[in-house]
């Protein structure tokens, strides 16, 4: 997992990363994050489900459960991790 959410929407279609997944500030794509700030938010993503939708920066309906986690949006449906 690279850190920044790219999200993958239910219906299989891949959207641009625009947002950081943690949180929700502009993100420049790319490999690596646009500042020394999302360096934190890369760190933070590995262990942690996105908050925020990378599409449309929305905070996202999140539930962790013992086998993994569920992120929806209310715009772009469920994210897939």
């Amino acid at each position: 997992m690279t850190g920044v959410s790219t999200a993958r929407v239910s219906t299989g279609s891949t959207t641009e990363a625009a947002y950081c997944g943690h949180c929700g500030e502009p993100y420049d794509g790319g490999d690596g994050p646009p500042s020394y700030a999302h360096r934190n938010c890369r760190a933070r993503l590995a262990m942690e489900p996105p908050r925020y939708c990378a599409a449309c920066r929305r905070r996202m309906k999140v539930q962790v459960t013992p086998l993994g986690w569920s992120a929806e949006c209310s715009r772009h449906g469920v994210l897939v991790p």
